[in-house]
């Protein structure tokens, strides 16, 4: 079952959006996604420092 996600606070970082959103269990996560075409990089984040430098050093392969 695939859960649904309501991302709140999204910034753009280049091709790479960030947003913060509740996993399940209540707590806060960042995730940073390339929304470039056929570049799979996603990755969730404990905080958005994290995220937020992953989205500013990500280069597509694409």
């Amino acid at each position: 079952m695939t859960a649904y996600r309501q991302f709140r606070d999204v910034r753009q970082f280049g091709p790479v959006k960030v947003a913060t959103f509740r996993d399940g269990r209540g707590r806060d996560k960042h995730t940073a996604a390339c929304t470039a075409p056929r570049c799979d990089f996603s990755a969730e984040y404990d905080n958005r420092s994290a995220a937020e430098l992953a989205a500013r050093t990500h280069r597509c392969n694409a």
